[in-house]
């Protein structure tokens, strides 16, 4: 049967009740949330006179659960409007409803006993055939079964989202011993593609996968902490980003998640676990006398760090240890990073963080080879590939190395040796792999990754890769050209992809020279091209270390040729006798977002954060932007239009550098175009996604096309909106002087300069010349000046 999921009832309106109602509306699924009907009337109800019996209060527990999640930062919606595809109601009036739903996720308090109890009712009223799951984070899946019917069992199995269930992509699947391999398959597959997940099977183990190696992992610090004479923020900046993980790191992830839910997993495992790790799991005293005192985190305002106000400053204090005082710890300079300094790659840092001699390398020695050991004794118990236990902490931890891909980076060999000196012996089948001639977890050959399986004792693929394009497991066999900060890719059937791999993936010359060099190679062998990375951000925009430089130095006319050279390079995307697909994700902004707009086509991953926002640095637009805004208006324009109103919409995405907060939020703002870019929720299925839309181009019949002269501007009409605006938010002290003169410069470009007849026809080379014209005028600003500096000094933007 082909099995199709419309509508999907949640059962449950908590945080993640809520939360996954939201991330299925944002893919376009009818939902329906219910909960249970209050028991007694609020104040607010009493005083409007309704009773337990009005519909509005016996939704109330309902519709604010999901009022709250709506309001909730980070949004859990894509766009504001998507929350109409949720319908509430009741337990006891709308049960019923769900005989004509797809798939049901029991979202219930964490009780066994609570869940069987309405999973008994599901029972009496879903139709055969449909999906039922349970969303539960490590209570046995095979204890829910019992007493129901041979079809619910079979079409039931835990699915596990991570919250928040909008950007945590991992998503574990349990089945039982009734789950049917249709099921599973199904929902691997649905889950991948639809919901944009890393799936993970999992065994009906306490905890499953990501819960039961992340919590030992905080956990065997927390108890051997003291060992290291290392304080908190000492060793969350040993835990964070330097070895591919979290900002949060440890201590900060603790006070996020909570210590009292901390605690609470942790006692669970090592009551349900008799492994020989289960004393690693115990809340050692100090985490006790927190919980005693209601220091749970961020929840209660305090936990391992806590935030004050002296005379006016706030200051971060952390905790010690021994005292249980807070303090305002130094900022943490240790040794260790000087020696990775410039070694962005963590599989390249891992090596030199391990062999330190100090106290640093003998806390990541004792912190990963209990990892290590951990791990291998828990295959096959939690899973029976290995790969599964990396992907389960790649997403739902944050780690750009899982347990066996850290292991891989710091060679496998000579540590299991360094392992056994510790006391730390490793499962016995690492010593079977060793012994079939196999020294590593992984390998990549051929554009293929495989992974080393137990029971055939030898490599086998990752599943999956055939749907899926990774530049990663390319870079061995299909890099055609690089430079510095790009590298060109063979993704095969005639298409290039040319990546970044600067800083923040900033556009610099080394990325413009890779551009014109894949568009060169594109055009004379190949049929098109895709700019697209595996960064954590597609492009925070044009280098403005360098912009400043040329400026300060006043080197106008390097400066002028630069921002050329830009406008020439987005041109060459735009009007290249290839098709170019740009396929962004997280951050796309200013000549990120430039890049992307002079595209044939952009598919845009779901969670890409898009905008021109070069006004916060005190310019405008450079490479295109503007011009683009100009051109895209002119196109949009209609008899009977009010003009003003359609420019003042354009006006304002650049004037106030909003950033969409979601793909589909960037065609509200402009930066996308309907009808013509896509959205994909799958991260992992994106670049795949965009060859073939490359391919079709192609196939379909790709006409190189021509430089824009039909371009028309509104001149005077709109400039004259553009400066009374200016003038009066200037005098309100809405805007300093120096955002007026921004704000004009912006209005002065847009509105195709100081044309006395409005829908006055003009070319796209026009339009360039006068926005970079405005673009150096403003680099000759001391206060733009200052405001470059600020953001390459501190990150902060400058209000002068």
């Amino acid at each position: 049967m082909i099995r199709r999921i419309n509508k999907v009832a949640v059962l449950g309106s908590g945080v993640m009740g809520s939360g996954i109602a939201c991330h299925f509306a944002n893919i376009g699924v009818e939902v329906l949330l219910i909960d249970i009907v209050p028991r007694e009337l609020s104040d607010d109800e009493k005083s409007k006179g309704l009773s337990l019996d009005d519909k509005l209060v016996r939704n109330r527990i309902v519709n604010t659960a999901l009022a709250t999640a709506l309001k909730s930062k980070p949004s859990p919606i894509y766009k504001q409007s998507f929350a109409s595809r949720i319908k509430t109601g009741n337990f006891d009036d709308d049960l019923h409803k769900i005989k004509d739903c797809d798939w049901i996720i029991e979202v219930v308090v964490e009780r066994l006993d609570i869940k069987q109890q309405v999973l008994e009712k599901v029972d009496k009223f879903r139709k055969a055939g449909t999906l039922v799951t349970t969303n539960t984070s490590g209570i046995s899946v095979e204890q829910m079964i019992q007493g129901r019917s041979e079809d619910f069992q079979k079409h039931f199995c835990g699915t596990h989202f991570f919250n928040p269930p909008r950007y945590l992509q991992l998503f574990e699947i349990i089945p039982t011993s009734q789950t049917k391999q249709e099921v599973l398959d199904f929902l691997s597959d649905y889950a991948a593609r639809f919901l944009g997940k890393t799936t993970v099977l999992a065994k009906d183990t306490p905890a499953f996968i990501a819960n039961r190696i992340g919590t030992f992992s905080i956990m065997e610090l927390f108890n051997n902490v003291k060992e290291f004479g290392l304080n908190i923020p000492e060793i969350d900046k040993l835990t964070g980003p330097i070895i591919g993980r979290a900002k949060s790191a440890t201590f900060r992830t603790a006070d996020i998640v909570g210590l009292d839910t901390l605690a609470h997993v942790a006692k669970n495992i090592q009551e349900s676990t008799q492994d020989e790790a289960n004393e690693a799991f115990a809340i050692p005293d100090y985490l006790n006398k927190m919980l005693e005192n209601n220091w749970l985190g961020e929840k209660t305002k305090q936990g391992f760090f806590k935030k004050v106000v002296e005379d006016g400053n706030k200051k971060f204090l952390s905790l010690d240890f021994d005292t249980l005082e807070y303090e305002e710890a130094p900022k943490p300079k240790l040794a260790v990073f000087e020696q990775t300094k410039g070694i962005d790659d963590p599989v390249k840092r891992l090596p030199i963080l391990l062999a330190d001699t100090g106290k640093e390398g003998a806390f990541y020695r004792s912190s990963f080879y209990s990892l290590f050991q951990f791990v291998s004794n828990r295959i096959p118990e939690i899973s029976d590939e290995i790969y599964k236990v990396d992907d389960a902490l790649n997403a739902g931890f944050g780690w750009k190395l899982g347990p066996f891909q850290s292991w891989d980076a710091v060679n496998v060999v000579p540590t299991i040796k360094a392992m056994e000196e510790a006391g730390k012996k490793p499962a016995a089948w690492v010593y079977d792999m060793l012994d079939a001639g196999i020294s590593s977890f992984y390998k990549i050959e051929a554009g293929r990754k495989y992974y080393y399986d137990l029971q055939s004792k030898a490599y086998k693929p990752v599943p999956g890769q055939e749907a899926t394009l990774s530049l990663a497991v390319l870079r061995s066999s299909a890099v055609l050209w690089q430079n510095n900060d790009t590298t060109i890719f063979d993704l095969g059937d005639g298409v290039l992809n040319i990546e970044f791999h600067t800083k923040m993936n900033t556009i610099g010359q080394g990325v413009l020279e890779g551009l014109n060099k894949a568009l060169d190679m594109a055009e004379a062998e190949y049929k098109a091209l895709i700019v697209s990375n595996e960064g954590e951000h597609f492009s925070a925009g044009a280098n403005v270390g360098m912009i400043y430089m040329l400026a300060i130095e006043q080197e106008w006319e390097e400066l002028d040729m630069a921002v050329q050279w830009f406008q020439k390079t987005t041109m060459r995307l735009r009007y290249s006798s290839i098709p170019v697909i740009a396929a962004p994700h997280g951050m796309a902004l200013g000549g990120g977002c430039e890049v992307c707009m002079h595209a044939d086509k952009v598919i845009a991953h779901a969670e890409t954060y898009m905008g021109l926002v070069e006004f916060g640095v005190g310019l405008i637009p450079g490479g295109g932007g503007t011009k683009e805004f100009a051109l895209r208006l002119s196109d949009e324009l209609k008899e009977g239009d009010v003009r003003t109103n359609a420019f003042l919409q354009r006006y304002l995405s650049i004037g106030q550098a909003k950033v969409s907060t979601s793909a589909y939020e960037a065609f509200d703002l402009g930066y996308l175009r309907t009808g013509i870019d896509e959205v994909i929720v799958s991260r992992a299925h994106q670049l795949a996604y965009a060859k073939k839309a490359a391919l079709n181009m192609v196939e379909k019949g790709y006409t190189q096309p021509t430089p824009r002269a039909d371009i028309k501007v509104l001149g005077r009409e709109a400039l004259g909106l553009v400066y009374v605006g200016a003038d009066g938010f200037t005098t309100a002290n809405y805007m300093s002087e120096h955002d007026k003169l921004i704000a004009e410069k912006l209005g002065f470009v847009l509105a195709g300069g100081d044309i006395s007849q409005a829908l006055t026809e003009v070319s796209e080379q026009y339009l360039l010349n006068t926005e970079r014209r405005a673009f150096l005028e403003l680099c000759t600003q001391r206060k733009t000046l200052e405001r470059i500096q600020s953001l390459i000094t501190s990150g902060k933007i400058l209000r002068n």
